[in-house]
């Protein structure tokens, strides 16, 4: 396999991955930080590099719109947005899974107003966390890229049928420049199949979608839609393995850093992760006995690979991106909590809320976190207390 190496922006790079997965219709709204990515798309549409539908519309909730519509014909479909971009198409995002409509969205992260702030967090996600989409997060570019192909492929996988959201921090991912190794076409071409959709609108056949839910069936149409969203774990665990088979990378729902002795770990989700992991290699050489959990997949969250990461730890060290005003820290804690409730010998949970809208976070951060943290474990703070890190005073 040759290797394409290229220095590129991330979110060109990630307009790339999509125009080499062939879509046919790209439904687009400018907001900071995700603009480049359609731009980009647009330019390759303009030099006929890509047969598709470039439809420029008035707002988030028009493209959500367009989505689902193209979607139900049968096209391969594809947006991205931010912030209040996604609070705007908010209404739309809830029906594309009922609909089992397999749109793909990358979402890069911004935190939602007010104040009003175009930096990265990942409050615009968590406001949206049991829309029903499949969510994934990324750590770099390289993820980036290979996860708009396995967007596509697990969405349209008829086992599935479900859309896809691709997390990837704004700014901090969408304006940097890395080194990603683009796919080869017949790389391409191997993994990600023509779509054939489950569900189609089509003349000759005609179905009715998205209909009226009288309420003696809405609660069985729910239960529906979330046992295909949970059963959807199996073709996102082949998915990923079929990838690696591919390009030698092998992404796992949870992946791990230095964690196989380690007593305290910290959780990571997103591109701080490599920061945290620098974090981790000064404590171990400071004789400590620190690793990391990397939670990739968000939707279906993935109890049994989470529980076999942590069996043995004693303390996990949560960072969230988001807070929950008025409830206990961060949603990502308290899903964290709620998948240990019960478990023997369950760890002791330290809940740090930082990097809110941008603000840095060093090496030198996490190890003060690391610190911070010996409270909880000695039962001095409540498990269901929290930290905002950094609050200046």
């Amino acid at each position: 396999m040759s290797i394409n190496r290229k220095g590129i922006e991330v979110s060109i790079g990630a307009a790339d991955a999509v125009a080499m997965a062939d879509v046919d219709v790209i439904a687009a709204y400018p907001i900071t930080p995700q603009t480049h990515i359609v731009e980009h798309l647009s330019e390759i549409v303009a030099r006929g590099d890509l047969d598709a539908e470039f439809i420029p519309v008035e707002s988030e909730h028009s493209a959500m719109s367009v989505c689902c519509g193209a979607s139900a014909v049968g096209a391969r479909t594809f947006t991205c947005t931010s912030s209040q971009g996604l609070a705007l198409m908010n209404e739309i995002v809830f029906i594309a899974p009922c609909m089992r409509l397999p749109i793909v969205m990358i979402l890069a992260n911004r935190s939602l107003s007010g104040p009003l702030s175009i930096w990265n967090d990942h409050s615009d996600v968590m406001s949206i966390r049991d829309c029903g989409w499949i969510q994934v997060f990324t750590e770099n570019g390289q993820d980036v890229f290979d996860h708009v192909f396995f967007a596509f492929r697990v969405a349209e996988n008829p086992q599935v049928s479900l859309p896809v959201i691709v997390n990837m921090d704004g700014f901090i991912l969408t304006h940097m420049i890395e080194a990603i190794e683009y796919w080869e076409p017949e790389m391409v071409r191997r993994y990600l199949p023509e779509f054939k959709p489950v569900n189609r609108l089509h003349p000759d056949k005609p179905v009715t979608m998205g209909a009226f839910g009288m309420p003696n069936i809405f609660t069985e149409a729910k239960k529906a839609q979330n046992e295909a969203l949970l059963s959807s774990k199996v073709e996102i665990l082949r998915a990923w393995k079929e990838m690696g088979d591919i390009t030698g990378r092998y992404y796992k729902p949870v992946e791990s850093y230095q964690a196989d002795d380690a007593e305290t770990v910290f959780l990571t989700m997103g591109s701080l992760s490599e920061t945290v992991s620098i974090a981790v290699d000064r404590l171990r050489a400071q004789g400590k006995a620190v690793g990391q959990i990397k939670l990739r997949l968000w939707r279906p969250f993935p109890f049994e690979e989470f529980r076999l990461a942590v069996k043995n730890v004693k303390k996990i060290i949560v960072l969230d991106r988001a807070l929950s005003f008025g409830g206990p820290g961060g949603p990502v804690a308290s899903e964290i909590r709620a998948a240990l409730y019960g478990e023997q010998n369950m760890p002791v949970v330290a809940n740090f809320v930082a990097g809110l809208a941008g603000r840095d976070v060093t090496v030198n951060d996490y190890i003060a976190m690391y610190e911070k943290a010996e409270p909880f474990a000695k039962g001095k703070v409540r498990q269901d207390d929290y930290i905002i890190y950094g609050v200046r005073e």
